[in-house]
């Protein structure tokens, strides 16, 4: 199955094959210089799917220094440098859109965040977000996802994961809200989401790809839980999401104790369940024994390949003989 095409919206990847977003924080002014494009390029051989690294939507959402930007139309000529690069060699190449709410830096102001829920050791604590700022939120992705359409990008990914601000309304830890978002609900905690994928859908037009990664578990007392997959991931294929791409919440990308191939299966599986569209499963996967064995498993349709492919930029040429 690995070497199988499959289709995202209109974009037909050659497999199942994909480079997940990692950052590098090697961004040159918010812009991809010359060597970034290059290391894109470099693992584009052979791969399906190429998702750069997460670039903010706007100043106050950066998640740290040299980090990539897609908060103005200055960034485009470089993107499309970087596209191009990755067109060449004949993967297709998503954006991935992101605001780091409490977890912010370098910004020089206040974070914002759904509630006032500090979750970094040492950090300042956040101010809760009002009507205002949520509304400017969703236009900043909106206006992040037309600027990746216009630099050639094939699709956007919708960052909500890690502990960042999607997935700070996400979970019940960090949403203490109690309006149309509210922290106590499902429907509250997925309400933004939803809201963000339908403007970003109106946006760019039906035929352009728009994927989510989903921070589905956070794995601590209080969170949210596995059970809540399915009926989430219905919310976001109905609010306009294409591909789900199943990683962890305030866990982060990786979840303690747990070494098997494919660290978010079991999550991936259920988030099938939730939605008829491509699900993608990152985690600890380094053989293309291992890619297939998950495939033919059906926990996910598409494969991330993390630091294997950091480290062997010809991996996915490799694993496809």
């Amino acid at each position: 199955m690995l070497k199988e095409s499959i289709v995202v919206n209109h974009v037909e990847l050659r497999n199942r094959i994909v480079m997940p977003p990692m950052a590098t924080g090697k961004a040159n002014q918010g812009k991809p210089d010359e060597a970034l494009c290059a290391y894109y390029a470099a693992r584009a051989r052979g791969t399906g799917l190429i998702i750069v690294e997460h670039a903010y939507v706007a100043p106050e959402g950066m998640a740290h220094a040299n980090q990539l930007s897609m908060a103005e139309d200055s960034v485009i000529p470089a993107y499309r440098r970087l596209t191009a690069a990755v067109h060449e060699r004949g993967a297709a190449i998503f954006a991935q859109l992101n605001h780091a709410g409490a977890q912010a830096q370098d910004s020089g102001t206040q974070p914002m965040a759904p509630s006032e829920v500090t979750i970094r050791e040492n950090a300042p604590k956040p101010r809760a977000m009002t009507a205002e700022d949520i509304r400017r939120v969703k236009e900043c992705f909106v206006s992040a996802a037309l600027r990746a359409k216009a630099a050639g990008f094939d699709g956007v990914e919708i960052h909500s994961a890690h502990g960042y601000l999607l997935n700070q309304f996400y979970s019940p830890l960090t949403n203490r809200r109690a309006d149309q978002y509210s922290g106590q609900t499902l429907s509250g905690r997925t309400r933004l989401h939803a809201e963000i994928l339908r403007a970003v859908r109106d946006a760019v037009g039906d035929d352009y790809a728009v994927a989510i990664r989903f921070g589905a578990c956070d794995y601590m007392e209080g969170g949210s839980v596995k059970e809540e997959i399915p009926e989430a991931c219905r919310v976001f294929a109905e609010a306009g999401a294409d591909l789900l791409d199943i990683s962890g919440g305030l866990n982060g990308f990786t979840i303690k104790g747990v070494t098997e191939p494919g660290w978010f299966s079991e999550l991936s599986a259920l988030a099938k369940k939730g939605a008829e569209v491509p699900v993608l499963l990152t985690g600890g996967i380094n053989t293309a024994d291992e890619a297939e064995a998950l495939l033919q498993k059906g926990v996910a349709d598409l494969i991330g390949v993390g630091r294997a492919m950091l480290k062997d930029a010809d991996w996915s040429a490799k694993a496809l003989g």
